[in-house]
């Protein structure tokens, strides 16, 4: 399974979630079956669920931060969803490039997102963030 498979099975975890009010341990096991996985790409997707899923106050708040004149639980479940990945990976997983972060989200959002504005709008939001984080390191 490569990365970009395991983002997806994370982000279909996370969406039921959000929007199933699952628990996440409930959402992983549906969210895996089927697949075929080693033990390496198992904890990959555990680890990017739960590091989303325990940090997710802190990543809609900066979420929150870079919408303009729109609020959090006005954003699409898909949407919303991918953000929190994405600002996972960028903020908690150093090991993990920002563009390859974006990329990824990005190339989820052209499958799944809510609407066609949903690539360019969520790529604004990544690239403030990353951004931002870039002029506080200098």
């Amino acid at each position: 399974m490569s990365r970009r498979l395991a983002r997806e099975v994370a982000f279909k975890a996370l969406f039921q979630i959000d929007v199933g009010k699952c628990r996440a341990e409930s959402a992983l096991k549906h969210s895996l079956e089927g697949f075929k996985l080693s033990s390496a790409e198992e904890q990959f997707i555990r680890d990017l669920v739960s590091g989303t899923a325990e940090n997710r106050p802190v990543l809609d708040d900066l979420i929150q931060k870079y919408l303009v004149k729109w609020e959090l639980d006005r954003l699409s479940a898909v949407d919303r969803n991918l953000l929190r990945l994405a600002l996972f990976e960028i903020v908690y997983r150093a090991d993990i490039p920002h563009a390859v972060s974006i990329n990824e989200a990005l190339n989820l959002a052209k499958k799944y997102g809510s609407t066609a504005e949903a690539v360019g709008f969520i790529n604004g939001i990544l690239d403030r963030a990353v951004g931002e984080s870039f002029e506080k390191e200098s």
